[in-house]
């Protein structure tokens, strides 16, 4: 048991705490010595004591035999006395050492002149003894009596002092409470006056503003925060299906503000200056059928949607015509505005912009997701420390129950995987059906190359007519028809491999659907860039690219919402009334992201053919996400087998930077610097190339004169010139790599941190039986003498 603790409350203010910042508890040495003191103040008191020992010694006996046969061994009684009598332990058990301490504190407050500030106070909730002079007597004070002083000094300091020390002590929400009431100012009296007596009228004026701004900032912040997109339906969804379905969902969320991001500067200065100065109708246009919508021909063809429209002269302010009825002069004229340059600079701005934001991206989630902790207390923290006591509503309750259960299925799963090891039979088998099923994949994926390489072949060779626009859907159908069975393909063969892990085999399914739409994404490429354009020399191939990317992803996004409606309503609707099974769906994480990175991609290759694109790929993500949210909670169930998505995200960006993103930009490289653009539309028309309107600027910017001769010189030596281009890609890949490296060495330190832990609490319990093996002997010995001293007595009595 610990020993009475005695308190002094008059703990006079030394020069040290006027200056300076209270003592650290966690200082090593005045732990250090405090401990050994203790243990020598103890060793005293014990050797002292010759009667309690005594007393105790058939006490003792019977818990050492009683420890002895369960094989643990059992501390003495002065053992338990000097672990009882730690400071650690003992202001952790006992109030009335915390209410002294913080009336020392409070006294302090009070003699000071001036108000501190926050850095200037203690925040140690569990300080040392040896701090304030508490010594270890048997004299105490009571504790209403320690109470009602630190009530009377709590109601001489300020409000804003009062409610810090308040806030700091470590007791109970009910004892803060009690103390608050206690504290406060009586009803009928002027608290303006007496709350802030002793502070001047600037300080509480300072005081008020500052409070009113943080108060402002909060609920600012508390704004942004409820204004974020699906708050509560993504809780939901992660509530209930756990995080491998949320982690799609977000990832949706992410290409959202990616495409907003993407159409921002288009809109500033290519739309928005195109549309203010519209050019001049050539004729009369096609009148809207409706048709348009699926094949994006017709009368858009002559809007700003498409490159053809834009126009390749110097933009200028149109003047007022003067009274007299003459033309506008030159001088009269706005400020000039190069639509080819602002086209190309435009949507070079924009790839620079979106590979920061994905390179940017991707280190942030690998830091987050890779980031190392140890799993062997985090189910206790999830079943202890998940809940959060602010909830009071009953659905936001219920919501939290229902993510801290997912949130153990998916624990214990990952966990019971590890603990299920795999026979050497069981490799084996697993090997050979993979070598089998990986060339029929492979061999399927051909296929599709195939076949659509043929199909486009056949449709360069038999252009359609203006009148028949409805054909143009061919090539898109198909296309799409491929890109949505080979996934049900692919998940038939998956059934064969029965993998263990679940996340293995999303990321097989994943590999195997990216590889298909990357080969027939690079397949329609090549017929865009070497077969059409040679096809289309007299027309304008890059309105007939732009509008093919644009059938392709509003046929894609069709067919994704047949898929939703047949493969999870009509399936849900079969198997609970024909099949008579209570088990829905489950939602197919792998294909489903690979749609989104597949739009993604048809978004940036249409971005220098179509600029509003990115507005279509905008507003077909907000339907998807509605779509898809309500087809998974009316007609699909959680994971039959949980699994702890915490690294997809990082694989999701990462899919979309590398092969996604990165082939987009070689496409537009190749487009702009080798392709020769359309000699009767678009702002490059007469141009060898794209690039060469950019050429034509500084040949221009030479001949203006001295004035503007740095900017030739700029774009000559950080344009033009390719080794500024590997320099900032190799500072990209170091960035990565730095990061990459950053968690491996937090990983290391966290493990030799771990180990150190480990050996600090084996030191402890070797010193701990040492001191108990010493105190046993001294028992012994002081046993020994005591009856070889009572049979003397009694020998002499005889």
């Amino acid at each position: 048991m610990a020993q009475p603790l005695a308190f002094d409350l008059d703990v006079p203010e030394t020069p040290e705490d006027r200056g300076s910042q209270e003592p650290s508890p966690c200082d090593e040495s005045e732990v250090h010595d405090s401990f050994h003191q203790l243990i020598r103040e103890q060793t005293e008191w014990a050797a002292v004591q010759e009667l309690e020992l005594q007393q105790r010694e058939l006490g003792a006996g019977a818990q050492a035999a009683s420890g002895s046969a369960k094989g643990a061994p059992v501390p003495s009684s002065a053992t338990l006395r000097i672990l009882a009598s730690m400071p650690s332990r003992t202001i952790g058990r006992s109030r009335g050492a915390i209410i002294s301490q913080y009336y020392s504190r409070t006294v302090r407050l009070r003699r000071r002149a001036g108000r501190p500030w926050l850095g200037d106070m203690g925040h140690s909730a569990r300080p040392s003894l040896r701090i304030y002079d508490l010594e270890l007597d048997s004299a105490t004070l009571q504790e209403e009596e320690q109470q009602l002083l630190l009530v009377k000094e709590l109601q001489s300091l300020t409000v804003t002092q009062r409610d810090r020390m308040l806030r700091g002590m470590p007791l109970s929400l009910a004892e803060k409470r009690c103390l608050r009431e206690k504290s406060q100012t009586p009803r009928g009296k002027r608290r303006g006056w007496q709350g802030h007596r002793g502070l001047r009228c600037w300080s509480w004026l300072r005081d008020t503003c500052v409070l009113a701004l943080h108060n402002l900032g909060l609920w600012l912040l508390w704004g942004l925060h409820a204004l974020r997109p699906w708050r509560y339906a993504l809780k939901r969804i992660g509530g209930q299906f756990g995080s491998s379905v949320l982690s799609y969902f977000l990832f949706l969320k992410t290409l959202l503000a990616l495409n907003a991001l993407l159409l921002l500067p288009l809109l500033a200065f290519v739309v928005g200056v195109q549309a203010a100065f519209p050019p001049a109708p050539v004729g009369p246009g096609p009148a809207f059928t409706g048709l348009e919508l699926l094949t994006g021909g017709g009368s858009f063809s002559h809007t700003v949607m498409y490159y053809g429209y834009y126009r390749n002269a110097t933009l200028n302010q149109p003047c007022a015509p003067p009274l007299d009825g003459s033309q506008c002069t030159p001088e009269a004229h706005g400020l000039p505005y190069n639509m080819p340059l602002a086209y190309l600079f435009t949507v070079g701005m924009v790839f620079f912009i979106t590979c920061i934001t994905l390179v940017y991206s991707m280190s942030h989630s690998f830091g987050e997701s890779y980031r190392v902790g140890s799993t062997l207390g985090v189910h206790a923290i999830t079943v202890f420390c998940s809940w959060d006591y602010k909830v009071t509503q009953k659905w936001a309750s219920r919501l939290q129950h229902n993510t801290i259960r997912t949130q153990l299925k998916e624990l214990l799963a990952e966990w019971q995987l590890w603990q299920r090891p795999r026979s050497v039979s069981g490799w084996l088998r697993q090997g050979a059906v993979q070598v089998l099923v990986w060339p029929l994949c492979l061999g399927s994926t051909l296929g599709c190359a195939v076949a659509v390489y043929a199909f486009s072949e056949f449709m360069t060779q038999s252009p359609v007519a203006a009148e028949r626009e409805g054909a143009l859907l061919a090539l898109p159908l198909v296309v799409c028809l491929l890109n949505l069975g080979a996934p049900y393909l692919f998940r038939g063969l998956a059934a064969l491999e029965r993998h263990d892990s679940p996340v293995l085999e999303v990321y097989v399914a994943i590999c195997r659907n990216l590889i298909l739409k990357m080969v027939i994404l690079g397949v329609l490429c090549y017929h865009w860039l070497g077969r059409r354009v040679g096809a289309l020399k007299d027309q304008c191939w890059e309105n007939f690219v732009g509008q093919e990317l644009y059938r392709l992803m509003v046929v894609d996004f069709l067919f994704t919402l047949l898929d939703t409606l047949f493969g999870e309503l009509v399936w849900r609707l079969i198997s609970e009334k024909k099949l008579e099974r209570r088990g829905k769906p489950e939602f197919d994480i792998a294909r489903n992201v690979l749609d989104l990175i597949y739009g993604q991609t048809l978004t940036w290759l249409g971005v220098l053919f179509s600029p509003l694109l990115p507005a279509v790929q905008l507003l077909k993500l907000l339907l998807l996400f509605y779509v898809k949210k309500t087809s998974l909670m009316a007609n699909c169930q959680a994971p039959r087998r949980p699994w702890l998505a915490s690294r997809m995200s990082t694989v999701f960006v990462s899919l979309l930077c590398c092969p996604s993103f990165l082939g987009a930009a070689i496409f537009l490289c190749y487009a702009v610097w080798q392709v020769k653009p359309s000699s009767t539309c678009g702002p490059f028309r007469g141009l060898d190339t794209m690039y060469e309107a950019g050429k034509l600027w500084v040949r221009r910017l030479e001949e203006a004169g001295p004035r503007v001769s740095w900017l030739p010189w700029a774009h000559q030596h950080l344009v033009e010139n390719t080794f500024l281009t590997y320099v900032v890609s190799a500072v990209l890949l170091a960035v990565i790599y730095l990061n990459v490296q950053v968690v491996k060495g937090q990983r290391k330190v966290i493990c030799l941190l771990k180990e150190q832990i480990s050996h600090e609490g084996e030191d402890k319990i070797f010193l701990i039986n040492k001191l108990h093996s010493v105190y046993e002997r001294k028992e012994r010995s002081w046993v020994g003498r005591t009856q070889a001293a009572m049979k003397l007595m009694e020998d002499e009595a005889l």
